[in-house]
C-alpha cells in the first residue's frame, strides 16, 4: 500500500463501524458492487464478447484486481502515467482508449510495454510515427487500435481512406507495432435516456463500425479486436456481432446520472454502490450543512443527491454542502453522518485517496486510489 502520511492517513481501518469513518469520505457497499459485477459479466459472457473493465471510473488496482479475477480481459484506462499505476499493480492487459501526444509519455507507453501487454489508440499518423519510434527504441511492440469517431465527435477518423493509410502505417512499422483493430466509442450514448434512442444510437454506430470493418479487411487487414460500449450501452454492444469487447467502468460503483436512464424490457438494473460520507456540522431551524462540498463531490452531472428521505442538496461550495429538509424530514444533529449519491462518480473518485469498502455497517477494506490524479 503506497505509504501516505498526515492528512493521507486512511479515514478508517478494517474493522471500524460506519459511524468511525472520517469525513468526507466514499464508501462502497459492497454487496451493491458485488452485485454489479457479477450482473454485467455473467450477461457479457453470455453474449460470448470478452469485457475489459474500464479503470478511469475507479483508478483503483484492488478493485481492477477483483474485476480480473471475476473474468475481466484487462482493463482500459485514459492515460499513460493511468496505465503505469495498473501495470505495477500487477495488471498484465491494459488498453489506454485515447491518443497521447508527447515524447515522455510514448516513451512510457513502450517501456510499460516490455512488462505487459499494452494497446494504443491512434487516429493520426502523427501518433503512429511517435510511438514506433518510441517502441523500436524500447525493444517493444505496442499494439495498435485505430479510432473512429462513430457519432461521439471527438477522436477518431472520419473516411476509411485516414483508417486505410493508417493500417498500412501501422503495419509498416511492425513488429514495434501490431495492428488489432478499432476502438469505436459512443460515450454519450451511454446517457441517452430514452432505451428506443438509445438502441437506436448504438445500432447506427454499429452500421458504421461494419463499414470499417469489411474496407479494412479487403485491403488485407483483419480487425481481431473491435471494442466500445459502456455502461449504458454494454449488453446493446455486446449483442451487436460486430464488437468483440465491451469496455464498462461505471457499473461497479453507479452514480445519479446514469440512475436517470430507463431500462428495457429484460435490461439488467444496476444497484448504486458508490456514496459520499459526510458529517452534519451545523444545523439551523431551516437547514443543515455537512462537510464535504466542490472538492468531495464532482458537479458536471448535477448536484449529489441526499439518501435521507425528506433531506434536499440546496447548494455547495468548497467545503460545505448545504440541505434543507421538507415534510416530515427527520432531525438531523451536529455530530450525525449522512451519504450522498455523486452525479458522476469517474471524477469525483478522482477527488479522493481511498474508497471505504463497506459490508453492511462495518468496514471490510479500505482501497487507496492509486491512480488518483495520474493524469499525463
Amino acid at each position: 500500500m503506497t505509504d501516505r502520511t498526515n492528512w493521507h492517513d486512511a479515514p478508517a481501518s478494517v474493522g471500524d463501524a460506519i459511524s468511525a469513518i472520517d469525513t468526507p469520505a466514499l464508501v462502497i457497499d459492497l454487496d451493491a458492487f458485488e452485485h454489479n459485477l457479477r450482473t454485467v459479466h455473467s450477461r457479457v459472457k453470455d453474449a460470448k464478447v470478452a469485457l475489459r473493465a474500464h479503470g478511469k471510473a475507479h483508478k483503483c488496482p484492488d478493485i481492477a484486481r477483483i474485476q480480473v479475477a471475476a473474468g475481466a480481459q484487462g482493463v482500459c484506462c485514459q492515460k499513460a502515467s493511468e496505465a503505469q499505476v495498473f501495470v505495477e499493480a500487477g495488471i498484465t492487459d491494459v488498453l489506454i482508449t485515447n491518443e497521447i501526444v508527447g515524447v515522455s509519455k510514448a516513451e512510457r507507453v513502450a517501456r510499460l510495454a516490455r512488462q505487459a501487454r499494452i494497446g494504443l489508440c491512434v487516429d493520426a499518423p502523427f501518433h503512429v510515427a511517435q510511438i514506433a519510434h518510441a517502441a523500436r527504441t524500447a525493444g517493444s511492440t505496442v499494439e495498435i487500435y485505430i479510432e473512429i469517431d462513430v457519432g461521439q465527435s471527438r477522436c477518431g477518423v472520419h473516411t476509411i481512406d485516414q483508417a486505410l493509410e493508417l493500417a498500412r502505417l501501422i503495419a509498416a512499422e511492425a513488429p514495434s507495432l501490431r495492428f488489432m483493430g478499432l476502438h469505436a466509442y459512443h460515450g454519450a450514448s451511454q446517457h441517452i435516456r430514452d432505451p428506443a434512442e438509445r438502441s437506436a444510437t448504438v445500432l447506427a454506430s454499429v452500421d458504421t463500425v461494419r463499414t470499417y470493418i469489411d474496407a479494412l479487411a479487403a485491403a488485407g487487414y483483419a480487425c481481431a479486436v473491435v471494442t466500445g460500449g459502456g455502461t449504458g450501452t454494454y449488453d446493446l454492444v455486446a449483442a451487436s456481432a460486430v464488437y468483440t469487447e465491451v469496455q464498462p467502468g461505471s457499473y461497479v460503483l453507479m452514480d445519479r446520472d446514469y440512475a436517470l436512464n430507463h431500462l428495457a424490457p429484460g435490461e439488467a438494473e444496476l444497484r448504486q454502490a458508490l456514496y459520499g460520507l459526510c458529517t452534519v456540522i451545523s444545523v439551523s431551524p431551516t437547514h443543515a450543512v455537512l462537510d464535504g462540498g466542490l472538492k468531495t463531490f464532482a458537479v458536471d452531472s448535477g448536484l449529489p443527491r441526499m439518501v435521507l428521505d425528506g433531506w434536499t442538496v440546496k447548494s455547495i461550495s468548497d467545503e460545505h454542502t448545504v440541505i434543507t429538509p421538507s415534510g416530515d424530514a427527520p432531525d438531523l444533529q451536529v455530530g450525525d453522518k449522512v451519504r450522498l449519491v455523486p452525479g458522476h462518480c469517474d471524477p469525483t473518485v478522482n477527488l479522493h485517496d481511498w474508497l471505504i469498502a463497506l459490508r453492511g455497517q462495518i468496514v471490510e477494506n479500505v482501497w487507496p486510489v492509486s491512480a488518483r490524479g495520474a493524469l499525463f
